[in-house]
């Protein structure tokens, strides 16, 4: 039976990421079930946001199905989630949001005023207009460095600053492995977040010329809320900070309500109105591209050869 797009959940009202390495997941009915050394585990895929697939992970051709079917969008990462390898694609089938965001990342007067309300949005009080785009990365540059002492101060961290090697990761200290690890969780999370709205991951506006800018972007503007605490809290109390991490920040991302403030923050910055209510519109073909106004695609248009 052909799924029905319009009765799938809501992003906004989706759940938070799951992150498995050394497991088998297989499809059961329209469900998944993963199967660990330590037993089976079933998952509310309708529900789920994003999976994260560590090393040592399998799962099959009709897993994908239902994955794909449900919205789920699926991220292929390194060990404990650090680096992320590739993506699969999210529910979206309208093009609406991304020639939104192509129409601003293209011009320079519309990509500057989102760069502004990227920026803006991560103080409490408004950035005086008159201010430069390097006085701006400056005020943002104080304001991280703040949060690292102020989290550092507050759960008793010896912190030296942010300093890791991919190359060598075992020598990083607890509070930086952490960083990284909720880090890339919550990429893992605006990038479904991105997918599941219809977005370009590689059109940024602040970062820039990367597969992932856009996704960069986003999650700056809840770094210092969500993953900044959880690294530090984790940091003093953990033997395993990566894995821990992953639960404070997952916990965090449930409380703060952050998958509907994602899409909120989405449409107010490129001025869009009901977000997700335009995806799935209609199941037929799409339009085609006319001079002032679009026509109907899925038929033939011969006639107007005369």
């Amino acid at each position: 039976m052909k799924s029905n797009l319009r009765s799938l959940p809501k992003f906004r009202d989706g759940l938070s990421f799951v992150y498995l390495e050394h497991a088998v997941v297989e499809r059961e009915e329209n469900s998944l079930v993963v199967f660990r050394a330590s037993g089976r585990i079933c998952l509310p895929v309708a529900s789920i946001g994003c999976l994260l697939l560590g090393p040592g992970t399998r799962l099959t051709h009709a897993t994908m199905v239902v994955l794909a079917d449900a919205g789920c969008t699926v991220a292929w990462v390194g060990q404990s989630g650090i680096k992320f390898y590739a993506g699969g694609t999210g529910k979206s089938r309208s093009s609406r949001n991304l020639e939104a965001q192509a129409r601003a990342f293209a011009d320079p007067i519309r990509h500057m005023a989102v760069v502004r309300r990227l920026y803006g949005r991560r103080f409490t009080e408004p950035l005086p207009p008159n201010l430069t785009l390097q006085q701006i990365r400056g005020r943002e540059g104080v304001r991280v460095r703040d949060a690292y002492a102020a989290a550092a101060r507050k759960f008793g961290v010896h912190w030296t600053g942010r300093s890791y090697k991919q190359s060598d990761w075992a020598s990083a200290d607890p509070v930086n492995k952490a960083l990284s690890a909720g880090n890339a969780c919550l990429y893992g999370i605006c990038h479904a977040a991105l997918l599941a709205t219809g977005f370009s991951t590689g059109l940024g506006f602040i970062h820039v010329g990367r597969q992932l800018s856009f996704v960069y972007d986003v999650a700056d503007l809840y770094k210092v809320e969500i993953v900044i605490p959880a690294a530090f809290e984790v940091a003093i109390t953990s033997s395993k900070p990566e894995s821990d991490v992953r639960r404070i920040v997952r916990q965090m991302i449930i409380e703060t309500k952050l998958l509907s403030r994602m899409v909120i923050d989405l449409s107010w910055l490129f001025e869009l109105e009901d977000l997700e209510g335009v995806q799935f519109d209609r199941d037929g073909p799409g339009e085609l591209w006319d001079i002032g106004l679009n026509v109907s695609g899925g038929e033939s248009h011969a006639g107007d050869a005369d």
